[in-house]
C-alpha cells in the first residue's frame, strides 16, 4: 500500500495538489502525522471535505474492519500538518461526534457514493476527523 501512496504523493507534489486515477477531480490533501509507536513522520493522501473552520477527513480505509494507521497516529498526537494544493498548513485534529459527524458524513456520501459502499463493508462506524487551524 505504501508504494501506491508514494506514487500519489509524488504526483500530488509534482502537479500542485492535482492527481489522476482514482482521485482525479477530488479534493485531496497530504496528511502528515507522527507515528504513535515509531515517532516518525508519516504522510498519507486523504480525500477531504471543506467544513466551517477547517477540513474533514474520513478514516474509511476502503471499508476495512480497522481504521487506518494515520487515524491512530492523530489520536495519539492531534497536532498535524497538511499539504493542500501548494500550501502547507498546521492543524489540530479532533474526532467529530453526534450531529456534526452525521452532517459531514452524509454530505461526503452524497458527493462521493463510494463512501456509502465503504460504510456497508464494515461493522465499525467510520470516524470523521475535523482538522482545524492550529492556534
Amino acid at each position: 500500500m505504501s508504494g501506491w501512496n508514494d506514487k500519489v504523493i509524488e504526483e500530488f507534489r509534482a502537479n500542485g495538489g492535482q492527481v489522476g486515477g482514482n482521485f482525479a477531480g477530488t479534493p485531496l490533501l497530504l496528511l502528515h502525522t507522527v507515528g504513535a509507536k515509531s515517532g516518525q513522520t508519516r504522510v498519507n493522501p486523504m480525500m477531504y471535505q471543506k467544513v466551517d473552520g477547517g477540513y474533514a477527513g474520513f478514516a474509511s480505509k476502503g471499508g476495512a474492519p480497522t481504521s487506518p494507521d494515520w487515524y491512530h497516529n492523530l489520536l495519539a498526537q492531534p497536532q498535524v500538518r497538511a499539504e493542500i494544493g501548494t500550501d502547507t498548513v498546521e492543524l489540530v485534529a479532533r474526532v467529530a461526534t453526534g450531529d456534526e459527524r452525521e452532517r459531514i458524513w452524509n454530505a461526503q456520501k452524497a458527493a462521493y457514493p463510494g463512501f456509502a459502499d465503504y460504510e456497508q463493508k464494515t461493522a465499525r462506524q467510520i470516524p470523521v476527523v475535523v482538522l482545524e487551524p492550529a492556534p
